[in-house]
């Protein structure tokens, strides 16, 4: 798996020319970070007498971030894979009308799955976001910069992962689908936007 990888190691292929990961790969890294960093505000929460009242809905929250978390991790190998069928259709021949013609049908089919992955990375990140906002607002005090910096991290990975939703739906002649996936993800945007806004406002209240 791709965040298997040390994470120098993870950053030197990165940098690299090598075609994965790329921009998606690293969206869902750093979506992966913030729900980590949401998982760490629940632990050190959890077992203080102060916060005693929110145990359940913080361990709840915490075991959501787990899951998401690694589905992340999960969703960074899926992004490469549905790359690498994307770039060797490229590289099939279109001399002739019929080469052509089959090179349209399988790059419009690689473009979708390229497509379909960071919406998915969105839609988890999303999840993510939503339970931050409860770290934010019911975690331990001691931690809340830590909240800050998930939410943050999320930001810039729902927005990264967007980005590789629409250099795919730009080039797809099915323009209804691609209208249709582009629209998704701006209301994916939009609602990450608001959740973003509110933890980071708490947040730096919370800090003066």
């Amino acid at each position: 798996m791709m965040l298997d990888m040390k994470t120098t190691d993870f950053l030197n292929v990165l940098s690299s020319k090598e075609p994965v990961p790329g921009g998606g790969g690293a969206s869902a890294a750093v979506g992966a970070f913030a729900a980590a960093l949401g998982m760490m505000v629940a632990a050190l929460t959890e077992g203080k007498k102060k916060y005693a009242s929110v145990e359940a809905e913080i361990k709840a929250s915490g075991k959501r971030l787990e899951a998401i978390k690694e589905r992340l991790i999960f969703l960074a190998d899926e992004d490469a894979a549905a790359f690498l069928p994307l770039s060797r259709a490229y590289a099939m021949p279109a001399k002739t009308e019929g080469q052509q013609k089959e090179r349209d049908q399988v790059m419009e089919q690689a473009l979708y799955d390229a497509s379909i992955v960071p919406l998915q990375i969105m839609e988890t990140v999303t999840e993510a976001m939503k339970e931050l906002v409860i770290m934010e607002e019911k975690g331990s005090r001691l931690a809340v910069s830590d909240a800050g910096v998930g939410i943050l991290f999320a930001q810039a990975a729902l927005e990264g992962a967007s980005l590789n939703v629409r250099i795919n739906t730009k080039m797809m002649k099915d323009r209804q689908t691609a209208e249709d996936l582009n629209s998704r993800a701006g209301a994916l945007i939009r609602e990450g936007h608001r959740m973003k806004e509110l933890v980071y406002r708490q947040v730096l209240q919370k800090l003066e």
